[in-house]
């Protein structure tokens, strides 16, 4: 037995042999090692594990038809707005599901194996990560109600016949942990009967059974296939859900941790480092529990972020995001945060728990249906409702209700953006923020969906034309948040790695202290996410907080009164500083 089959029985037995127990462990183990076989091969990023990132990694999420002509295939088209409008602003590209779906915006995936022909080919894909590394979604909780699997399986053809998990009549399900407020079976006819199917988000995506290894090993040849095709980063959607076992939450179990876990050293068995992605839209200590012990998922998204950061700029106070960020801990090495505020989703409310008073969350979802948006539920172990996630565009989740055509308003936008961007981690961006889009109430009406609100794609033409008239809201927008991303990627002090301290400014400013990991450059990053001036004192933090600071943002020098800096409203400041010895 060779050097690597000897070190994968190692590192996989423990997790084999947990999940389906010995008696199965050699046979999956061989199975195991014929995946990784097919793959001998497989893209690598980088070749040293510590150096998987750096100041530049900024991701631009986006669908792969998000912006699109009459004449080439929307893949193709996305690649000519990146390169001719966002340069080197970011280096990485989330594109949302790109197989052929049935709903949920391709995340109900028919076929895992290849690209909607709405969209393009795989050829478009391979060209695209010429330009940019590519993040790829792994929808691995649930298939389509259309997908070859689904079929086989009502149809009782093998193995699929046992890909699906079956409920008898009468069991007490009331333990599960619901993310929405539709039924959680669904009855469906088989070719042995009627049967109950699990389905935990929709009547259209039906749960696999990762309880059954054919499943397990059908996912392994399928991340495997993607990093081979070009990507960098795999999203595990709804990776929580995974596993389930009656009488449980069916949320987090120590099931799901473990085929995590086994992706990865999957992962480097291939040599691949390629990074594993979490999605995991719940309370943060829950959420950071992907890491384990720095040996499950390389990112986390920093889920609590986007609910807090609007509940901070709605409130005019930095007092619940001051706090909650100095009780962020570091991720373990090798690991890091995914900052962002908008995405295909919606807002998710979960992360707040414990955070804000109940009337303040409460007031921030009254606020969102005032400024147009929705509030989505879920259904609580007793029956009742709460809130789940918040639908609306982050710009206009922003505005003031009773000015709807308030000049701050873009101002306070950026400033929401500018906050993820100065946090240590890595920053992603969704494309509607690029441009302050506005919500979609017609896309909801159209599709009977709240998260249509910010799921709006764009004409190439009609983009341009917004982009070349400088005075129009999505270039002035666009302009300055490209400017925020190059900045950042210019200055090692914004390394995903490089230490943060969370500053005391008051309750008008948000502030951080970053440090480059060889210590070479400190920014202190600072934002008034209140509508008045607010003053910020540099002694306590700068060697010499007499002399004179600059903006990296603005490119101008910062008044300084005494040590005393003034904050117009909504205004960041991204100054370096001589810290103190």
């Amino acid at each position: 037995m060779n050097h690597l089959e000897q070190s994968m029985l190692k590192t996989f037995r423990p997790l084999i042999e947990g999940l389906y127990g010995a008696d199965e462990s050699e046979k999956l183990l061989e199975r195991l090692q014929a995946v990784i076989g097919r793959y001998p091969a497989n893209r690598t990023v980088g070749s040293n594990p510590q150096a998987r990132w750096n100041e530049k990694d900024a991701l631009l999420i986006t669908y792969g038809d998000m912006v699109q002509n009459f004449f080439d295939p929307p893949l193709k088209t996305l690649r000519g707005f990146i390169t001719d409008h966002l340069g080197q602003a970011l280096n990485t590209v989330h594109i949302l599901p790109f197989f052929p779906y049935s709903s949920d915006d391709g995340f109900a995936v028919i076929d895992y194996r290849h690209v909607d022909p709405a969209v393009g080919t795989w050829e478009d894909v391979t060209r695209l990560s010429e330009d940019v590394y590519l993040a790829m979604d792994l929808v691995l909780n649930h298939v389509s109600r259309e997908s070859n699997w689904y079929r086989d399986y009502t149809s009782g053809i093998l193995p699929q016949r046992n890909y699906f998990i079956e409920v008898p009549h009468g069991t007490d399900l009331s333990t599960v942990v619901r993310p929405r407020n539709r039924p959680l079976l669904l009855k469906t006819h088989t070719r042995e009967g009627m049967r109950q199917i699990w389905t935990t988000f929709s009547e259209d995506q039906i749960d696999v059974d990762f309880g059954n290894p054919d499943v397990l090993f059908e996912f392994l040849d399928i991340l495997l296939m993607y990093v081979e095709k070009g990507a960098r980063i795999i999203r595990l959607d709804a990776i929580a859900y995974l596993w389930k076992k009656i009488g449980t939450p069916c949320i987090h179990l120590p099931e799901v941790h473990m085929i995590v876990k086994l992706m990865r050293r999957t992962l480097e068995a291939v040599g691949s480092n390629a990074l594993l992605l979490t999605e995991t839209n719940v309370p943060h200590s829950e959420n950071i529990s992907y890491f384990g012990d720095g040996d499950e998922a390389h990112m986390v998204y920093q889920f609590t972020l986007p609910p807090l950061l609007l509940h901070a700029l709605s409130k005019g106070t930095s007092k619940h995001l001051t706090a909650w960020a100095k009780t962020v801990s570091s991720a373990p090495a090798g690991c890091t945060y995914l900052n962002f505020t908008a995405s295909h989703d919606g807002i998710g409310v979960r992360p707040l728990e414990g955070l804000i008073p109940q009337g303040e969350l409460d007031a921030l979802c009254e606020g969102v249906k005032e400024r147009g948006g929705y509030v989505s539920t879920k259904q609580n172990s007793d029956g009742s409702e709460s809130p789940y996630e918040l639908n609306i565009t982050y710009f206009d989740a922003l505005a003031d209700a009773t000015k709807p055509e308030d000049k701050s308003h873009i101002d306070r936008f950026l400033c929401s953006q500018a906050i993820p961007l100065a946090l240590k981690g890595i920053p992603a961006v969704y494309f509607n923020s690029l441009i302050g889009a506005r919500n979609d109430r017609k896309g909801v009406a159209k599709t009977g969906r709240f998260r249509s609100i910010n799921r709006q794609k764009w004409n190439i033409g009609l983009l341009q034309q917004w982009l070349g008239e400088p005075s129009s809201r999505e270039a002035t927008i666009f302009t300055r948040y490209r400017r925020l991303l190059k900045v950042r990627g210019q200055h090692p002090a914004f390394h995903p790695d490089g230490a943060q301290t969370v500053l005391d400014l008051g309750s008008k400013v948000f502030g951080v202290l970053r440090t480059a990991p060889d210590k070479s450059e400190a920014i202190m990053a600072i934002s008034n996410i209140s509508a008045v001036p607010a003053t910020v004192s540099l002694r306590r933090w700068c060697r010499n907080p007499h002399r004179s600071y600059g903006d990296l943002i603005s490119s101008q020098d910062l008044p300084n009164d005494e040590g005393r800096i003034t904050l117009s409203p909504y205004q960041s400041v991204w100054t370096p500083i001589d810290t103190p010895d």
